[in-house]
């Protein structure tokens, strides 16, 4: 029995995109989309979509750039851009008056440090477009939803017992399956009794993190390791301070598949915002499409719990802001989400390190001082419209 489910866009635009729906003439089976078939609509942007598109990417590189220059030692901008051009161009292109430690701090610490976040930032928001759009929740995200949390859960129970038979990759698959057994656990609990509602769904992921919290302190008190304690920090609270040139290579990877294969299904995603019956009718399998983007997004979500510990609401706050500046067409949204994705968790990082000088915060308490209100925001604001089956 197919069930109605929320949107994610007003219904204004989603009756746009049913007459486009409606308009198309077959449909029949799960085969790919095709090149004629439907997509969200677009909503009136107030400048053209490469514009916007160069002025997200300008913003995230200053941002780049106040990374590069801000921490325990400020180091001008001149002095920065100098080392960077000269790194990039591979010989000496800018003259170099500065002091060789600086090189170091650049090179060896700062850029892999901003890489890291943008690579996180953006895989996270992204990330939390697709669930948005799979579930037709607005409030749904990687944290909100329990995801990050089972993956920090899974990557202790590893560290906990010293399970580290594939070295690194442990933590990955571990975080993978932890995020991808909590995604399951939260969408069984939400659709008891048949139906779900956002709210179920929402109180289902925040329970499920409540319980995750709750074992991995147990895992922590009940250790000999008198030093998971402050690993475990790592992993509930996240950060890029151990960013290194070495674990760039899987993030990166994880980010270019990942976005790619987004951008491959996003008429898919646009098909599911109008609802489960019309993506039925156009040929869409909803159920086994739903069924690998969730394992998509909990192998994401794994890798990047894996490598800079939960940056809580990302995935929930940036797509809101997308979808606004941009629309809700994923093909147009979901280069967007990355990019200003990255540029929230660079400038996170930013203020995480400049709060306290010389010592810096866990990056995921801006992101849930950002994030919570911006949440109970979401709630008051559904709360005038739904509560209704889904």
């Amino acid at each position: 029995m197919l069930e109605r489910k929320p949107d994610i866009v007003d219904s204004e635009e989603q009756s746009r995109l049913l007459a486009v729906l409606r308009s198309t003439p077959d449909a029949t089976n799960d085969r790919p989309v095709a090149v004629s078939a439907p997509s969200a609509p677009e909503r009136s942007a107030s400048m053209p979509y490469g514009l916007s598109m160069g002025l997200l990417a300008i913003f995230m590189g200053l941002l780049g750039v106040l990374g590069l220059m801000f921490g325990s030692v400020s180091i001008p901008a001149p002095t920065a851009l100098g080392i960077l051009v000269n790194w990039l161009a591979g010989f000496e292109l800018v003259p170099v008056t500065w002091r060789g430690v600086y090189e170091t701090i650049i090179i060896e610490t700062r850029v892999p440090r901003v890489i890291l976040a943008g690579a996180v930032g953006a895989t996270l928001a992204a990330t939390g477009m697709t669930i948005q759009a799979i579930v037709r929740n607005p409030l749904a995200g990687p944290s909100i939803l329990g995801v990050s949390s089972g993956a920090a859960t899974g990557a202790v129970v590893v560290m906990r017992w010293g399970l580290m038979g594939l070295g690194a990759f442990t933590l990955y698959i571990s975080a993978f399956a932890g995020a991808l057994v909590t995604l399951i656990i939260v969408f069984w609990v939400a659709r008891t009794g048949g139906h779900m509602t956002p709210t179920r769904l929402v109180l289902a992921g925040i329970a499920m993190s409540a319980v995750l919290s709750a074992l991995t302190s147990l895992l922590v008190l009940t250790s000999p390791d008198p030093q998971l304690a402050s690993r475990v920090l790592f992993w509930t609270l996240g950060g890029f301070a151990a960013a290194q040139w070495k674990l760039l290579p899987l993030p990166i990877a994880a980010l270019v598949i990942g976005l790619g294969t987004m951008l491959i299904q996003a008429r898919r995603l646009n098909l599911l915002m109008a609802g489960d019956e019309s993506a039925t009718a156009l040929g869409l399998d909803v159920h086994r499409f739903r069924q690998r983007m969730f394992v998509l997004t909990a192998a994401l979500t794994g890798v990047m719990v894996a490598v800079s510990g939960v940056i809580g609401f990302v995935g929930l706050i940036v797509p809101h802001i997308v979808r606004f500046l941009v629309g809700s067409d994923h093909r147009r949204a979901l280069p967007a989400v990355a990019l200003v994705g990255a540029s929230f968790a660079i400038a996170a990082d930013l203020v995480a390190r400049a709060v306290i000088s010389p010592l810096e915060l866990p990056v995921g308490i801006i992101t849930a001082l950002v994030g919570g209100p911006f949440f109970i925001w979401l709630l008051r604001r559904d709360a005038k419209v739904r509560e209704q089956p889904i």
